[in-house]
């Protein structure tokens, strides 16, 4: 009998221990209630230290001179005029401009440059004479063909418009077909592989 009393009371005496120590979480925690968790499980981080940003009072004077500044640059920038992209082909090579001479011009004598000078005048007059003569005879030969065609005109309408028409056979022109291989329909022909050299202009 005192056998049996001693065993049901170190029952409830073990029972008292586990769950004050349950309570106290002492225990395991993997066996632990939820509702109670020991202090060792509790870990503090950056984001549980930190505290809320605080909030900066808004001048408004201040953001009215901000605003004042960045009018006065985009007016400074709209006087300002535009720089224009330079083209490269219009530009002539510093190359090019240099005039200094690999040889020297020999120097010539008085008389050998008066010839030559007088040589170089009678040139001028002969090609003045030979196109004034070109221009006289163009003049007399349109001046033939339009009192031809008045003529004609006045002879035959029909005669006169087809002297009117161009010429066929004033300039003969032969041509024989495509010489090469007809261009495949709907083919994006490639660019073909080339280094760009293109300079970029930021304005």
């Amino acid at each position: 009998m005192s056998l049996v009393v001693s065993r049901c009371i170190g029952g409830v005496l073990s029972r008292q221990a586990a769950a004050s120590r349950l309570f106290l979480g002492e225990c395991n925690p993997a066996v632990q209630s939820p509702w109670f968790s020991p202090v060792a499980t509790l870990k503090t981080s950056a984001p549980l230290r930190a505290e809320p940003k605080k909030k900066k009072k808004a001048d408004p004077r201040r953001e009215i001179m901000v605003r004042e500044r960045l009018k006065k640059k985009l007016k400074k920038l709209e006087r300002v005029p535009p720089e224009f992209i330079p083209i490269e082909d219009f530009i002539t090579p510093t190359k090019c401009l240099d005039e200094t001479r690999e040889r020297i011009p020999p120097t010539l004598s008085f008389e050998e440059s008066e010839s030559r000078a007088l040589l170089l005048k009678e040139w001028s007059r002969y090609k003045q004479k030979q196109h004034m003569a070109e221009v006289e005879a163009i003049e007399l030969a349109l001046e033939a063909q339009r009192e031809a065609l008045e003529e004609l005109k006045m002879e035959s309408e029909e005669l006169y418009l087809a002297a009117l028409k161009p010429d066929p056979l004033l300039l003969p022109f032969t041509h024989e077909g495509p010489a090469y291989t007809p261009p495949i329909p709907n083919y994006d022909a490639p660019d073909g592989k080339y280094n760009d050299i293109t300079r970029v202009y930021t304005q």
